[in-house]
């Protein structure tokens, strides 16, 4: 795929080219998606054969592409440990395991380097307790939007950085982690041995689940907009169809975190959760391609809109109190992201699970859980964390405009 830039060409150019390079880059897409997360790969799990075979199909992407290894190849192998029973908290069962980054450099011979990354690996088949299906084990979670819909962004975008005409004032690292869905795993580790020194690094572009754009509301969220004085005046100054919401947090579930606690600035785009996350239906006829293409022309234009500064400065954030791992017990519901209101709207319930068996509904606003008033998302999580299993939890949710109150045991 090629996004070629517009900037500089006349109006009827800029219509023509736009137009061809949102058909190769919607065939290109599909060839992507359609291979990451078909059942042959069986999910992705970190460190399965599947997982390599994934990684090797991005590194012959970043080959044909002209893009540099380090040290002869393109796969950046890491080591972790990990129980093959997360509920047992012994360390008889603890074993170490070996996954893959996947790592390509366009060298434009700049002092500073653009990090553009997304994970590449999912929950296999559902054996690690991550899924939020009522029985997963054994089920094919092929996570086209989660997240093969980003891997297959970083392809595109390694194509069109790589095949443009501009004069590029930056280096390019183009990183695909593993491990991200067992707690940020790779990009924890790449960002402890990283390719090039992190002073070097400009700042972080990360995608992760992207392919789901809503044609209606056009709703894209861009998280980590406080990490850079720049972000919001760029941000703004793009004329685009999005509805574009920003969150200031550099800290979030996803691996733009690992490099945000190295002091670089981030970015983090997602076009929203649905009621396939996590579960065996995230599949690739779901996947809104023209729409992945049309926000990978955004981030194309807004990192291009970097090329007129130097080096981006850091900006601490607010921490919010979520994050992977840090709860728990789960209601099993999945929160609407993209929700403005005050409040945590569900966005979906899984069977079975403890918000289902409370009378919990998709469209219900969760507005306090145990001593915890609930604006947000980050409220929520936090009332989570008061709770272990076991416990029962007081819920107030607002359905239908009023309050009803209900009690929810973990």
């Amino acid at each position: 795929m090629r996004l070629k830039s517009t900037l500089f060409l006349g109006a009827f150019l800029i219509s023509s080219v736009s137009l061809k390079s949102q058909n190769m880059a919607v065939k290109s897409l599909k060839e992507d998606i359609s291979f990451l997360a078909s059942d042959k790969l069986k999910g992705r799990g970190t460190s399965s054969p599947e997982e390599l075979m994934a990684a090797e199909y991005i590194a012959q992407k970043f080959k044909k592409l002209g893009l540099i290894p380090f040290n002869n190849t393109y796969l950046k192998p890491f080591k972790y440990k990990k129980s093959s029973n997360p509920h047992d908290t012994s360390t008889a069962d603890i074993k170490e395991k070996t996954a893959n980054n996947v790592v390509g450099f366009l060298d434009n011979k700049a002092p500073y380097t653009i990090v553009v990354g997304a994970h590449y690996d999912h929950l296999g088949l559902g054996h690690d307790h991550n899924s939020l299906d009522a029985n997963p084990d054994g089920k094919i979670h092929n996570g086209a939007d989660d997240n093969a819909s980003g891997t297959a962004g970083v392809i595109a975008l390694a194509e069109h950085f790589s095949n443009n005409k501009l004069k590029e004032p930056f280096n390019f690292l183009f990183v695909c982690f593993s491990g991200e869905e067992l707690g940020l795993l790779g990009s924890k580790k790449y960002c402890e041995d990283p390719d090039i020194e992190l002073t070097k690094i400009n700042y972080m572009v990360n995608m992760d689940m992207i392919g789901r754009l809503n044609d209606s509301t056009k709703k894209l969220l861009v998280y980590g907009v406080g990490t850079s004085p720049v972000w919001v005046p760029l941000i703004d100054s793009i004329k685009t169809v999005f509805s574009i919401k920003k969150d200031s947090s550099g800290i979030g579930p996803s691996d733009q975190t690992s490099f945000y606690l190295k002091d670089i600035p981030v970015l983090h785009f997602f076009t929203g959760q649905h009621s396939d996350y996590h579960k065996p239906g995230d599949d690739i006829e779901k996947i809104n391609y023209k729409g992945e293409a049309e926000v990978l022309e955004y981030i194309a234009k807004l990192i291009e809109k970097t090329f007129n500064h130097n080096k981006l400065s850091f900006s601490k954030t607010r921490i919010p109190d979520t994050g992977k791992g840090s709860f728990k017990v789960t209601m099993g519901v999945m929160p609407d992201y993209a929700f403005d209101g005050e409040g945590m709207r569900i966005d979906g319930v899984t069977d079975g699970r403890p918000a289902n068996k409370a009378g919990i509904l998709k469209g219900d606003i969760v507005k306090k859980i145990g001593t915890v008033d609930v604006k947000n998302v980050q409220d929520y999580m936090k009332g989570l964390s008061e709770f272990k299993k076991g416990d029962t939890a007081p819920i107030e949710i607002l359905r239908n405009g009023q309050i009803k109150k209900m009690n929810v045991t973990f």
